[in-house]
């Protein structure tokens, strides 16, 4: 099966590679730009403004919030300018339900939703 031009199992490697490096910026409780989280998605090759990177972003997303976890491409945000996710992130987030009216705020919530309790700034646990 073919997924946005690529082969499955490079999709699925790139959104494996995709949750754990979000998955280690949550931990250290950081965001991080569009144009570096294409450099760690080794699977597939990226522009930071490549429509299917915002697809990858959506599955991710959609994937980890369907366990509870929380949208965890709210870490992804642009470099410049308002410093938060692009509005594809907030179209998502509505369509899976969630209260989008004060996009602010939903985002806030959001990244501290995702962000893993416990652990500090330097990746240690504070428990």
């Amino acid at each position: 099966m073919n997924q946005y031009g690529f082969a499955e199992t490079q999709w699925e490697a790139a959104k494996e590679e995709g949750k754990a490096v979000l998955s280690g910026y949550a931990k250290r409780q950081q965001m991080l730009p569009y144009s570096e989280f294409v450099k760690y998605i080794h699977s597939i090759e990226f522009a930071p403004h490549d429509p299917r990177l915002f697809h990858l972003l959506g599955e991710i997303s959609t994937e980890e919030n369907a366990t509870g976890r929380g949208m965890l491409s709210a870490l992804v945000v642009h470099k410049r300018g308002d410093l938060q996710p692009g509005p594809g992130f907030f179209e998502l987030a509505q369509q899976l339900g969630h209260d989008t009216r004060d996009i602010l705020k939903f985002w806030i919530e959001e990244v501290k939703r995702v962000f893993v309790p416990g652990i500090d700034e330097e990746g240690t646990s504070t428990k």
